[in-house]
């Protein structure tokens, strides 16, 4: 029997809106891949590579992308029972909400792409015509 819609619905909407603040230990954080297991390698502000696990609300409900943020409970100690350096407590899925919280890190700036690159792009367009040659 699967997980009531009650549930589902609960982890979506807690990962839609940034806490105030954040607590001693949370950090946000970069998915770089998916270890598995429910394990994610993730990038620190500090440039530091993490292991973290998923929190049980979240998994089989919300994916996380390569590339997406996370907020990250970093554990004090490790935990000899397991590799994860911390876990996941959110997911950022308005990023744009999320980026205007006075927590979110420098490092973790938005891509911004020159008009220039754009230009000289060849997707979409067809390629040069050998008849301008000939005549």
């Amino acid at each position: 029997m699967g997980r009531p819609k009650r549930d589902i619905r609960a982890a979506a909407e807690e990962s839609m809106t940034p806490p105030d603040t954040l607590g001693e230990n949370q950090s946000l954080a970069r998915v770089i891949k998916a270890e598995g297991n429910n394990m994610y390698s993730c990038l620190l502000p500090s440039r530091k590579t993490v292991v973290v696990e998923l929190a049980d609300r979240f998994r089989n409900t919300i994916w996380i992308k390569r590339g997406g943020y996370v907020l990250v409970d970093l554990y004090p100690t490790p935990e000899a029972k397991s590799r994860a350096e911390g876990g996941i407590s959110n997911i950022v899925r308005d990023e744009k909400a999320w980026r205007k919280q006075s927590y979110w890190p420098k490092e973790f700036a938005k891509n911004t792409y020159d008009d220039e690159d754009e230009d000289e792009s060849t997707v979409g367009k067809m390629p040069p015509s050998d008849s301008d040659d000939d005549e």
